[in-house]
């Protein structure tokens, strides 16, 4: 059984923790697709040899302790407005949305451009001060700063020319400002379900 759920957002919205535990609860294998970008830019940011460190990714280079940092972060986001970066990268997320088993992969352009005909897609969404709030619990530093660079962030990934961050015509919209992480969870399997039906 192919079952794919995209699940796209900003940086600190919960998608990578709401997709884990979507993925655990439905059986499906999980891909952070950001975790690409990241182990792209970990090795490498400008233009030539970023593409070849995309066309040369392996599974392995996904499990570096460093790909979590804020700077990791930061490269990651530079790399990916790189049209030969991306394009290397469509094929691997592609690959793995089609597995038997069902997948769920969670990213920026899931929804919008890797898997169009996803099953399944939510827009995991926060304000930018909320998810800067969390951002600088889980990296410390200067709150004021992270928030600064949460701005940024967003502003390159959603006006990029390449696959800009914006939630696809028919994505279920989960706004997780105000919500638990159980309830965020429980929103998104309820999605879910609601279209397994």
């Amino acid at each position: 059984m192919k079952f794919t759920v995209a699940i796209d957002g900003p940086a600190a919205a919960g998608k990578g923790t709401i997709s884990k535990a979507v993925a655990a609860d439905f059986g499906f294998a999980h891909l952070d697709t950001g975790l690409l970008y990241r182990a792209v830019g970990a090795k490498v940011t400008d233009g030539a040899e970023a593409i070849a460190a995309a066309e040369s990714l392996t599974p392995e280079d996904l499990k570096r302790t460093d790909l979590r940092t804020m700077e990791a972060g930061q490269a990651a986001s530079k790399v990916a407005v790189i049209p030969e970066v991306r394009a290397a990268l469509v094929d691997f997320q592609r690959r793995f949305a089609a597995q038997a088993g069902g997948a769920v992969l969670d990213g920026r352009d899931i929804g919008t451009v890797i898997c169009p005909d996803a099953e399944v897609k939510l827009f995991v969404t926060a304000s930018a001060e909320v998810r800067a709030h969390r951002r600088w619990l889980e990296v410390g530093g200067d709150e004021a700063q992270v928030l600064a660079e949460v701005k940024e962030r967003d502003d390159r990934d959603m006006n990029r020319a390449d696959a800009p961050l914006k939630p696809a015509d028919d994505a279920v919209l989960v706004d997780t400002s105000d919500l638990s992480i159980e309830e965020a969870v429980a929103a998104a399997v309820a999605a879910i379900k609601a279209k397994m039906a």
